[in-house]
């Protein structure tokens, strides 16, 4: 189902271009790389069969590495290459809307990291059409840039060998931002994003977390109107990742900021976004709210009942585990609904208290990725 329709759940209309900060139309982005060309008896040593001819080559090639020996047919096979094309994206259309704040997910390749260059005018599509904020990142890239903020993880702008203060002071002078702006944001991410004790440290002295925050400062300097962010939380601690999440959640509903983020942890995607984008092998599978996505996989709830002592039976209900006398349980509200769990939590017996959340959206994706793959 996922493979061959988009599933769209209360996706957006739009009354017109003005409205939207990233149109992408039909985007395909394909890559072209040269590999060493395989021959024959390493074909046969990845999938596991060999014929006797074979078997015989493979144990002379060892016996040669043996002796320190590269065989010719070995070597030659170092400068036979093949070109090999990859497609990163397979025609992906979507809209965002100024003002929204959207979760971009998939797993490792999927193409998130191709979308956000593509955005940016880093890279250029094969075919289709972008536009950000209006524009185009292929023709006007310097005056998107100045709209744009652009978040990739483990890169930063800040100078190593200076006090981050001169990394904003620098780019200020190069991008031309009038003193009165350049203040008045210097003063709102230095307080919300608690970098006032760091602005004067070398940026090579800092802890990820703090890097990570004056990377952020330094991408608002500018008053984007609209953030790209690629792993904004990745490594970050606990203290760290709640600073990043409740400043991009404020700017986003007090200053209108649109941003577009990726992460790995749908927690954190799930706490900060409205909406969701979903990619799968270069071909975007779900546009929609995060509870759209539960419904999908069913709809799964957990609850945990509290006992006097024994594991209560109940049917169409998974145990995950207990002790004590606290049983924890899945349940798919799609089979079982709500009404008649509750039923049967009534009518069993020696139950003390019950605690009902949903299914955690990790869990979630996770099942989603597997029945991908």
């Amino acid at each position: 189902m996922f493979q061959a329709d988009i599933v769209r759940e209360d996706a957006p209309s739009f009354q017109g271009e003005g409205q939207l900060a990233i149109k992408v139309d039909s985007v395909s982005k394909s890559f072209t790389r040269w590999q060493r060309k395989e021959d024959a008896s390493e074909k046969a040593d990845r999938s596991g069969k060999k014929s006797a001819v074979e078997e015989e080559s493979s144990s002379e090639k060892k016996a040669l590495r043996k002796k320190g020996i590269l065989g010719k047919v070995e070597f030659k096979s170092i400068f036979r290459q093949e070109k090999k094309t990859l497609t990163a994206l397979d025609n992906v259309s979507f809209q965002v809307r100024r003002g929204e704040f959207v979760a971009y997910a998939g797993p490792n390749g999927a193409g998130k990291s191709t979308t956000m260059k593509l955005l940016s005018g880093m890279l250029q599509p094969t075919t289709g059409a972008i536009s950000v904020l209006g524009m185009s990142p292929e023709k006007d890239r310097i005056a998107l840039m100045k709209k744009l903020g652009v978040l990739f993880e483990n890169r930063t702008e800040l100078w190593w060998d200076h006090p981050v203060i001169q990394s904003f002071e620098w780019k200020k002078v190069v991008w031309d931002i009038p003193d009165a702006v350049y203040r008045r944001n210097l003063d709102m991410v230095t307080e919300l994003l608690d970098i006032g004790e760091i602005r004067n440290t070398f940026a090579r002295e800092l802890s990820l977390g703090q890097r990570m925050r004056a990377d952020l400062a330094m991408m608002l300097l500018h008053s984007p109107e609209l953030i790209l962010l690629d792993e904004p939380t990745l490594g970050l601690d606990v203290v760290a990742k709640r600073q990043m999440i409740e400043f991009l959640k404020r700017i986003n509903r007090e200053e209108g900021v649109t941003i577009l983020v990726t992460s790995h942890d749908m927690d954190d995607l799930e706490e900060m976004a409205q909406r969701i984008l979903m990619i799968s092998g270069g071909k975007l599978v779900y546009d929609g709210s995060f509870d759209g996505l539960r419904e999908i996989t069913g709809n799964l709830t957990h609850f945990t009942v509290t006992t006097d002592g024994g594991q209560p039976e109940l049917e169409g209900c998974k145990l995950l585990g207990g002790k004590n006398g606290v049983f924890e349980f899945e349940v798919d509200l799609s089979c079982c609904p709500m009404k008649g769990l509750l039923k049967r939590l009534s009518q069993a017996d020696g139950i003390m208290d019950v605690e009902i959340w949903k299914a955690p959206i990790e869990q979630v994706i996770a099942q989603l990725y597997r029945e991908w793959r």
